[in-house]
């Protein structure tokens, strides 16, 4: 099982939103490059790394940093915030990220979502971000009314292979990730999915390798680490234990 840090950035900054929501942000950090080498060094696999100005504008943001920590770091990088046109995705991909995370696209942009996928087939995450079930685009702030596993079985037949589920009551609250729902994603014979929102101890951790054997890859985990409850050394000691 993966075990992915997370970098959100805003405005050059790295911060942790709690629910998604601006007006509720903390400052981790002034120096993401820093971050993303300190991470590196603790031994991540993988870091999760969100505009989130762009996540809320419509459009990229803080490309000068984006591009310093692809610079910066040897390992890969997943990238998503405002990736909504196809020049987006192809910017990001050219100036070495690993995988770009579609959001708002692939719960709203039929046409556009299929042509990404028919030009970058597997180095595309969709991120499922759902409250109580049901999926929420534009910085989260749109309800869709479409029910995340309804939306997962859409994009798996159109050539998904990895979804991000992030459950926003849970994101930056501490409060344990929504189980019923990583398991109801996860029997989706053909998906990868990686749990975001709510880790806040090792036992969170534990309790989500329990569903790696049915389709959980990974675990993207923010504000646990940066708050201190565990170290990546001691996530990265479970995770590689069988589950």
């Amino acid at each position: 099982m993966l075990i992915i840090p997370a970098i959100d950035l805003s405005e050059g900054r790295c911060v942790r939103l709690r629910q998604g929501q601006r007006q509720h942000e903390t400052t981790y950090s002034t120096d993401p490059v820093g971050m993303a080498l300190h991470w590196q060094q603790a031994g991540a696999p993988r870091l999760h790394l969100v505009d989130l100005d762009g996540a809320f504008e419509g459009s990229p943001q803080n490309w000068e940093v984006i591009a310093a920590i692809v610079k910066a770091v040897q390992i890969p990088i997943q990238l998503g915030g405002g990736m909504r046109n196809f020049r987006a995705v192809e910017e990001a991909l050219q100036l070495g990220i690993d995988k770009v995370i579609l959001g708002t696209v692939a719960a709203e942009e039929s046409l556009l979502l299929e042509e990404l996928i028919a030009s970058f087939g597997s180095r595309l995450i969709v991120g499922i971000d759902a409250k109580r079930g049901v999926v929420a685009t534009k910085g989260w702030v749109k309800k869709t009314g479409l029910k995340a596993v309804d939306l997962a079985r859409h994009l798996l037949s159109l050539g998904v292979e990895e979804i991000i589920y992030t459950d926003i009551a849970r994101d930056g609250m501490l409060v344990g990730p929504n189980l019923k729902g990583l398991e109801e994603l996860a029997s989706i014979p053909g998906l990868k999915i990686i749990a975001s929102g709510g880790i806040s101890s090792l036992v969170d951790l534990k309790n989500i390798q329990r569903l790696e054997r049915k389709g959980v890859s990974g675990v993207i985990i923010g504000k646990a680490l940066y708050d201190g409850r565990f170290t990546l050394e001691e996530a990265l000691a479970i995770a590689s234990r069988k589950g």
